[in-house]
């Protein structure tokens, strides 16, 4: 890839795409840091515009087209390379896909189109085609107003921090690309939907040696969102009797008071209908929250743990290891080492998870909030692959959900709360705060092993998250009452 630094006295911020193309938008004002732990998210129509979305495509294209050098995939007659696009149903997708995709293929590059998808379909089809990157159009859990970008590298896991900056950097005009290849042969694009099924198929495929759903009534609640018209497919050419909440896409109501963040309504379903077990997914699918037939939460560390006593036991958990991250709940954690296993904990974000995993080669890992890894059957995060793979699990173990988390571990009482901090500076800042730094102190030295605390800037909401866990909820409820009130003065 050809970089180089912008010549002294030029103006670095914005950039724009070159006139020669004749898409010069214009100026924008972007934030100090555009990529944040999970790609490009923010409010439609402050930070997320058509403009905006298409310079990100064009650069973004241009990174990748470098970055892939002479690979096979760049060997098309009409373009320098296969970019695989999905969205999710908020309103605003169609025009940031569209934007987004004008910005792509004027950088050169041929868009495959999937339409509506869950994030884990475009990491699935970047990977196993000659894709050279893949573009997911989501904010994940976040309200209807949000949106976001995401992008994969052509391994289908998310791309490199390196390559989101120079993406940054370019867009900013802090660095100059060589385009002097472009010329005037220019990407197309492409409606592909039908290579959805090929995903749907790589989530059944390994679990045909095992018996099938039949037997199993379960709960989907779809978040109004990306899975709506895959998940019920899948599960019900399992075997499974499905029912289906918030089945529609509908960009107005995704995630508002369902999905993997609101398990309320996925409860009380589970309970009416007498469902064996429930799942819910977020906006984009990417995660997944369970419910038992009590109507209980079974979050990522219960996934984590049923999931990895049956890899262990099949002999496909390396060193009996699991990464997590700072979030998972010490019941788990002791739990687990209980059973001659480890617990590896990283920074929140499943990058940072699946950077462990690489690094350690680990096979299983994810987060608390249901976002779950296993190479052994998926490049990325996915909570349809994870919710099929727990309900095989429950078929197979000849015992309730139920019964199996009764089996597993008593989890801490924990509590986290959310403080809304809109100045993004005094968010990402906060640790600089000498009287919250000292509550904190304050509150680990008097739980000392008893329990632990976690406050951070969230990455991808504007919110500082404070967690408190104790082995007592009076503990629990007297720390997190401390510091919300100690990050609330900060804030104000």
């Amino acid at each position: 890839m050809v970089l180089s630094s912008v010549p002294s006295g030029k103006v670095s911020s914005p950039s724009f795409i070159p006139s020669s193309t004749g898409l010069n938008w214009g100026a924008m004002t972007l934030p100090a840091k555009l990529f944040g732990t999970d790609g490009i998210r923010g409010k439609v129509g402050e930070l997320l515009t058509a403009p905006l979305a298409l310079q990100v495509g064009y650069w973004a294209g241009q990174v990748l087209r470098q970055h892939s050098g002479t690979h096979a995939a760049m060997r098309s007659a009409s373009s320098s390379g296969v970019i695989v696009l999905g969205q999710d149903s908020r309103k605003s997708s169609d025009m940031l896909a569209m934007a987004l995709s004008a910005g792509l293929t004027a950088a050169g590059l041929e868009v495959w189109n999937l339409g509506l998808c869950p994030t884990p379909t475009v990491a699935y089809l970047t990977s196993a085609t000659d894709a050279i990157g893949g573009v997911m159009i989501s904010a994940s859990h976040n309200p209807p107003e949000d949106n976001g970008i995401k992008f994969f590298g052509a391994s289908g896991t998310k791309l490199a921090t390196e390559l989101q900056s120079a993406i940054e950097s370019a867009l900013r005009g802090e660095i100059e690309l060589n385009t002097d290849s472009l010329s005037a042969s220019w990407g197309q694009h492409h409606h592909r939907p039908e290579l959805i099924k090929d995903y749907l198929a790589s989530l059944q495929r390994p679990l045909l040696a095992f018996p099938d759903l039949s037997g199993l009534k379960i709960v989907l609640d779809l978040a109004w969102g990306a899975a709506s018209q895959v998940a019920p497919i899948v599960f019900t050419q399992m075997g499974a009797e499905v029912i289906s909440l918030h089945a529609e896409p509908n960009g107005d109501r995704i995630n508002v008071n369902c999905g993997s963040t609101h398990l309320e309504s996925l409860k009380a379903a589970v309970l009416n209908h007498g469902a064996d077990l429930g799942f819910a997914f977020d906006g984009d699918a990417d995660r997944v929250m369970a419910v038992d037939g009590k109507g209980r939460t079974v979050d990522g560390d219960y996934i984590l743990y049923l999931w990895g006593q049956a890899l262990r036991q099949a002999d496909q958990l390396p060193d009996r290891l699991i990464v997590s991250t700072v979030m998972a709940n010490l019941g788990f954690e002791r739990a687990w080492k209980q059973q001659g296993g480890s617990l590896v904990r990283t920074a929140v974000g499943d990058q940072y998870v699946q950077a462990e995993m690489l690094k350690r080669g680990a096979k299983l890992g994810g987060e608390q909030s249901g976002h779950i890894l296993c190479p052994h059957y998926g490049v990325s995060g996915d909570g349809l692959l994870t919710a099929l793979h727990l309900a095989s699990l429950v078929k197979r173990s000849g015992c309730s959900l139920t019964e199996l988390v009764d089996q597993s571990f008593q989890t801490y009482p924990q509590i986290l709360k959310n403080v809304r901090v809109e100045d993004r500076e005094q968010r990402l800042n906060w640790q600089q705060d000498d009287t919250l730094q000292q509550k904190i102190a304050q509150a680990e030295a008097a739980m000392g092993d008893r329990g632990r605390v976690l406050v951070r800037a969230s990455g991808t909401e504007p919110v500082i998250r404070v967690m408190v866990e104790a082995e007592s909820a009076e503990l629990t409820q007297h720390w997190t009452e401390e510091l919300v009130r100690a990050v609330q003065v900060y804030a104000a």
